[in-house]
């Protein structure tokens, strides 16, 4: 009989203990979840996760997912920028240790007020600055300038010969002599051509002195 009573006394100091050194674990649970937008369902990346009261938090990934411990009553606190902050309460009366949740966020807008950027420090400058500034040309009048005939023969005039006019220039030449060979060649003073060329080019002003 004592060692009956020894048996009983044993196995319920033993629930005891396994009562007392479960009790605290049972008020923890794997609260995780995702955080999504009120307008779209899109995921919410980086949202800062805090437990209210304790110094301890996660924050969720860039699919919006969250995990983190905490216990039963705990108030959650959901922060991210540009969303307005939310919370929520685990409920006491779990009766499991996991739970999970869709955390909804409401975008929060922002109104800044209007900034006006000036080039100049005051507005007297800049309207005198904006007076006396040059309009530049457009595409089409430099277009013009460029093309311009005289600036075009001057340049021409101006630029020396590459390799094919100097080829052509020689080919030319070879060929006149081979035109001529065993012969006088003509004399261009009396070439109508030669001083029709040059009336051309007296008239057009290549003669003039350049500065």
């Amino acid at each position: 009989m004592k060692k009956l009573w020894t048996l009983v006394f044993l196995l319920l100091f033993s629930g005891v203990v396994q009562v007392v050194a479960q009790s605290p674990d049972d008020d923890l649970v794997q609260f995780s979840g995702m955080i999504v937008t009120g307008d779209s369902l899109d995921p919410v990346p980086y949202v800062n996760i805090k437990i209210k009261g304790v110094n301890r938090g996660t924050i969720s990934d860039a699919f919006g997912f969250f995990s983190l411990v905490a216990r039963k009553g705990d108030e959650i606190h959901f922060t991210a920028v540009g969303f307005k902050p939310g919370k929520y309460l685990i409920p006491d009366t779990l009766r499991s240790n996991r739970y999970s949740l869709v955390q909804i966020m409401t975008n929060d807008t922002i109104l800044l007020k209007e900034t006006v950027i000036y080039p100049w420090p005051t507005k007297e400058q800049f309207r005198q600055a904006f007076v006396k500034n040059k309009v530049p040309d457009d595409d089409l009048t430099i277009a013009q300038r460029n093309l311009d005939k005289m600036e075009m023969r001057e340049r021409a005039r101006a630029m020396p010969m590459d390799g094919s006019m100097n080829y052509r220039n020689y080919m030319d030449n070879q060929v006149s002599k081979l035109y001529y060979r065993g012969q006088a060649q003509p004399i261009p003073l009396f070439n109508p051509f030669a001083w029709a060329e040059f009336i051309k080019a007296w008239k057009r002003g290549d003669f003039k002195r350049k500065d």
